[in-house]
């Protein structure tokens, strides 16, 4: 009887260490940091189809965490609708950077941030007279477009009540429905809109202020506060090294 129960506590008490391990030490023992990211949000991350490649400003931040940890980094394609469900379910130790909301703070945990940014309205350039303020764009004959599982869809509720909104899910994009004249407008982070209207010169930025400043962090474990802390220590450190100062120049970025 002795010896069932001191196996049994054998069992438990190697649950219970297994489960308090922190992704930290988890990473250093593997050398590998899993990281989520959706490749699909210029300048921030892009994904290079032909090569299966990514490229951006947060792949350079993820791969110098890498670096400094000593281990390789290994890039999980994920989306929108499901990069936090990533986190929960363990397919990755980490995402690329993702606008902090309460939303995602109920299940994911959130680094120290490092970016901040206003979120535009985007619109087709021969349409800027008729649409050239946000409450133009706030009305019943209006469609506007979102990219599920993004911020900008739970924002588009509370910035165009009377308008129709039309979400679609990734690969495709909300800016793609402007383009093809599904949609009226959509909106994004003045980051991917400054991009978006030189890479289609077809659409142009609602030119009526920006709203809604929100910052950027990385998501992890909720639940894993070792990590979280190790990770926020790191930026912090990397902010007063410059490290971020250079980022921001090399894409031509600035935080608000």
């Amino acid at each position: 009887m002795k010896k069932i129960i001191t196996s049994l506590f054998l069992v438990l008490l190697l649950t219970v260490t297994a489960q308090a391990e922190s992704k930290l030490q988890t990473i250093l023992k593997n050398k590998e940091l899993r990281v989520g990211t959706t490749g699909d949000w210029d300048p921030m991350s892009v994904k290079d189809p032909a090569t299966n490649s990514y490229k951006g400003f947060d792949i350079d931040v993820m791969n110098e965490l890498a670096k400094d940890m000593g281990v390789k980094v290994k890039f999980v394609p994920t989306d929108w609708k499901t990069i936090v469900s990533g986190i929960t379910a363990d397919r990755y130790d980490i995402s690329t950077s993702v606008t902090k909301t309460d939303k995602r703070a109920e299940v994911a945990g959130f680094t120290e941030t490092y970016y901040k940014y206003g979120t535009v309205p985007l619109v087709l350039k021969k349409n800027l007279k008729k649409f050239s303020t946000w409450d133009s764009l706030n009305n019943k004959d209006v469609t506007i477009a979102t990219t599920l599982g993004t911020s900008q869809e739970e924002k588009a509720k509370e910035f165009f009540p009377k308008s129709k909104l039309k979400s679609v899910e990734a690969p495709a994009r909300d800016f793609q429905e402007v383009l093809a004249g599904r949609a009226d407008g959509n909106i994004t982070s003045s980051t991917e809109a400054n991009k978006l209207v030189i890479t289609y010169p077809e659409l142009a930025i609602v030119q009526d202020g920006e709203k809604n400043p929100a910052f950027l962090a990385m998501m992890v474990s909720k639940d894993d506060k070792e990590w979280n802390d190790y990770v926020s220590k790191w930026i912090n450190d990397k902010k007063t090294s410059g490290f971020f100062t250079n980022l921001l120049a090399k894409y031509n970025l600035k935080s608000l």
